[in-house]
């Protein structure tokens, strides 16, 4: 029975087992000593790390039990990839974890570390230089260094009670299983899912996409990095910081420690999915170019992705084959080679803010999750080797071998810990779920207008006052309100400008905005003017680029990526829909990630396109909770919308997509020839309060009697539907001209009040016809019970061609002037 095991019945029994057979040693080993010869790990971290292991055996256990009877939701668990709480106790507390779904023992030992006297804090608390410790200490004596720069013991780790679980212990017990039985109360998801969180423990709330978390950990790594070297730059006889406005009342700094390294765990079968790859390739295209991004990979390997199984070999030397990344390697059954390795590698990237990756052989017992029925694709031999490396009772053998705890003693702990967390299950059972709609989606994207307009009102006030002067000098005197009507490019690049002067810790970065200054020239000279740290190039890679932005967000950045055309996004989307827009909601707000991408798209280039330059696809970001979707079509818009996204991802920490109009960014005629009337002057800082756009308000314009009929679109729609509002009128019909500028939220209230102002309503969209903006305008119109007319026209379900066969698949303003003729013939 035992070779074929599958049952959590089955692996407890193993266990006691394994244990009951084993010998009391004759010889006692005292706690401060090795636990074993030739290792590091002392007898009093063996015993923290075995009961951080035993309250993750138990936890899966629990898991399984409340599933049978329907009280329990997930039960993927960490049966076998124990051998990680030793990880955690060679990295320091304060090191921001990004962990894999088999990390449990890791987040128990994390718990147990953190509540120890002296360690040092989370986000919150851990400004304070941490002590160097033993882990230190012991990589600096294997490889040789003097140890210099020590300053203090390392704090206890935290033993607790040695017959049973520590507070810490059970209390990172609870909050795990609050998330299997999505429990409202618990402290980080709330319910809305099972992730290993926990702001007071540093550890980063990470989805169950596979591997879609590690190009966050390098972005995560750069800030660190990054607001370390501004730390430096601000100390006496150091370089000057990157122009901008320093505010003690402002804390752009990280929230990590300045000395902080990121901890990423994952699955082997990870390593060949494309945003691990991506991840990988960016930390050592950075390690090669100098830049320095202290990241230590750890990837728990198995050998299998659910039944499939990972070729003898290949993770190893594909590890290994990665270049600029540190290869480390041990059995993760083994906490002692675990833990001695993992100090190493931690220290290493530590001192040298480099890349490394710890490879760790482990096992997966029990199976993927409950319903896997491992037999079906696995031998009995092969469990039963699996079962032959179980962690637990490997540690277990450690300690009864050092003379730390006799078998007897050893089944006692195991029991008396797997009581308390039984008990902590049958407690949380009885916890309230979520039961509204308004409960679950509330830390989804929270949307505090008021404070976003007097976020502007205070920048205005100081750009005008005692920021004034660093203004004038980040523009060379040449202040873009004294350079007359500019065009949407010249007015984005002043507000970027703007944006880069105010917010000390925003950096603009992507494909060409730095040397080059954009493709069309949005982003050109901000780099010589700010500098290369705050305007910089990146390789060519739309996953990175994303993934840069969600961790230098949560390492207390303001990042505007670029993805330099639409079409590129959706090779890298996930990273906004699966990574950006579910961290507030999976944190309960502890924690976010403001970010403003610009991407150029939308149709209508002339003389140049194609469909990966003309890309009008925009249901994948529609689809997306949580998430802005800001489209300025005029200059006058431009500004005032991007401020509005840069304050509401600082006061909010809202993820927005500022889409800009190619086809527009050098407009300057609007009906003929020479008119000007696309340009529009530059607001200063005297007008910013006034000329303040909402977030979801749209704008209207009247062309003549404006009683007729009501035409809602957007981008390269808004000029084609006042040029045809202006044939219109020469034929005595009255239009209502509605730019929505913002995508989503969708201006609701606007569209219904212009839409009952006429009775009838002609939506245009340039976007497609299925899955295109004109079906939520249209679908709003009928929730609101709109009882006029309304007609249609979007650009046909197809991709653009070159040349001039686009126009025959893009909406045009015949097609517009037509449409209403057509409504108004009804």
């Amino acid at each position: 029975m035992l070779c074929v095991v599958t049952t959590p019945q089955d692996l407890d029994e193993r266990f006691r087992e394994a244990v009951g057979a084993l010998t009391a040693s004759t010889v006692r080993r005292a706690p401060e000593e090795p636990v074993r010869d030739g290792g590091t790990l002392d007898g009093e971290r063996a015993q923290a790390l075995f009961n951080a292991q035993l309250v993750s055996r138990h936890l899966d256990l629990a898991a399984r039990w409340l599933r049978s009877f329907g009280e329990g939701y997930y039960t993927i668990g960490s049966a076998g990839h124990e051998g990680n709480a030793a990880v955690a106790l060679a990295v320091r507390p304060t090191d921001p974890a990004l962990l894999h779904y088999r990390s449990g023992g890791f987040y128990c030992a994390r718990a147990a570390q953190a509540a120890a006297p002296g360690a040092g804090g989370g986000p919150d608390g851990g400004r304070l230089s941490h002590q160097v410790g033993i882990a230190e200490r012991v990589a600096q004596a294997l490889s040789g260094q003097d140890g210099a720069g020590a300053t203090g013991p390392h704090p206890t780790t935290g033993v607790g009670d040695p017959e049973g679980a520590s507070d810490a212990l059970l209390s990172a017990a609870r909050d795990v299983l609050r998330g299997v039985v999505a429990s409202a109360d618990e402290p980080v998801a709330g319910g809305r899912h099972k992730v290993f969180g926990n702001s007071a423990l540093a550890i980063v709330p990470t989805t169950s996409t596979i591997g879609s978390h590690l190009p966050r950990a390098v972005g995560l790594g750069f800030a660190i990095e990054r607001q370390r070297r501004r730390s430096d730059a601000r100390t006496p006889g150091a370089r000057r910081p990157a122009v901008g406005l320093a505010r003690s009342r402002a804390d752009t700094g990280s929230p990590w420690p300045v000395d902080a390294i990121v901890i990423c765990s994952f699955g082997d079968a990870s390593v060949n999915h494309a945003t691990a790859v991506a991840a990988f390739n960016t930390a050592g295209w950075c390690d090669h170019s100098g830049l320095r991004i202290p990241v230590l990979f750890v990837c728990e390997d198995n050998g299998l992705g659910i039944s499939v199984r990972s070729p003898e070999g290949w993770v190893a030397n594909t590890l290994r084959a990665k270049p600029g990344i540190r290869y480390f390697a041990a059995d993760g059954c083994d906490v002692v080679e675990t833990y001695d390795v993992a100090v190493e590698a931690a220290a290493w990237v530590r001192r040298h803010r480099r890349p490394a990756v710890l490879h760790l052989s482990t096992v997966r017992l029990m199976g993927h999750a409950g319903a896997d029925a491992e037999v079906a694709y696995r031998t009995s031999a092969e469990i039963a080797r699996d079962l032959a490396r179980d962690p637990v009772v490997a540690t277990a053998r450690l300690l009864v071998e050092a003379g730390l705890a006799t078998p007897e003693e050893v089944i006692a702990r195991y029991d008396e810990i797997g009581w308390q967390v039984r008990k902590v299950a049958e407690e949380v059972i009885g916890e309230p779920k979520l039961d509204s709609a308004a409960d679950i989606v509330a830390p989804l994207a929270p949307r505090r207008p008021v404070r976003v307009a007097r976020a502007i009102t205070e920048a205005a006030n100081r750009a005008a006052g005692p920021g004034a002067a660093a203004r004038a000098a980040a523009f060379d005197g040449r202040l873009p309100e004294d350079a007359g009507p500019l065009t949407l490019a010249q007015t984005i690049n002043a507000a970027l400008a703007d944006g880069l002067v105010e917010y000390p810790q925003m950096t603009i970065f992507g494909e060409d905005v730095a040397v080059k200054g954009g493709v069309y020239g949005v982003t050109k000279g901000l780099r010589e003017r700010f500098g290369a740290t705050r305007v910089f190039d990146t390789l060519l890679d739309e996953t990175s680029i994303l993934g840069l932005g969600l961790g230098a967000g949560l390492g207390g950045m303001l990042p505007v990526p670029e993805i330099q055309y639409l079409a590129y996004l959706h090779n890298a989307e996930d990273q906004l829909r699966g990574e950006a827009a579910t961290m507030q909601f999976f944190s309960r707000g502890a924690y976010r990630n403001p970010m403003v991408v610009r991407i150029p798209g939308l149709a209508y280039q002339e003389g140049f396109g194609g469909h990966f330059h003309n890309d009008n696809s925009l249901a994948v970001l529609r689809d997306i909770p949580g998430l802005v979707i800001a489209v300025p079509a005029r200059p006058d818009d431009a500004a005032p919308m991007l401020r509005s996204c840069l304050a509401s991802a600082v006061v909010d920490g809202s993820v927005c997509v500022f889409l800009e109009p190619i086809a527009l960014y050098h407009t300057r005629d609007l009906y003929v020839e020479g008119d000007g009337e696309w340009l529009a002057p530059y607001v200063g800082p005297g007008g910013w309060s006034a000329s303040h756009v909402p977030i979801g308000r749209a704008r209207v314009y009247g062309v003549g009697s404006a009683e007729d009929v009501t035409i809602i679109t957007f981008g390269n729609g808004v000029r084609m539907s006042l040029r045809a509002a202006a044939t219109l009128a020469k034929e005595g019909i009255g239009t209502r001209v509605l730019d929505l500028r913002w995508l989503a939220p969708l201006p609701v209230a606007d569209i219904i009040r212009e839409a009952s102002a006429t009775g009838r309503v002609l939506v245009v969209d340039e976007t497609r016809r299925s899955g295109g903006v004109g079906e939520g305008v249209v679908a709003a119109l009928v929730d609101a019970g709109f009882v006029g007319s309304a007609r249609r026209i979007a650009a046909i379900d197809t991709f653009i061609p070159l040349g001039p066969a686009a126009q025959r698949v893009l909406v045009s303003e015949e097609a517009i002037t037509q449409g209403a003729r057509t409504l108004l013939a009804r």
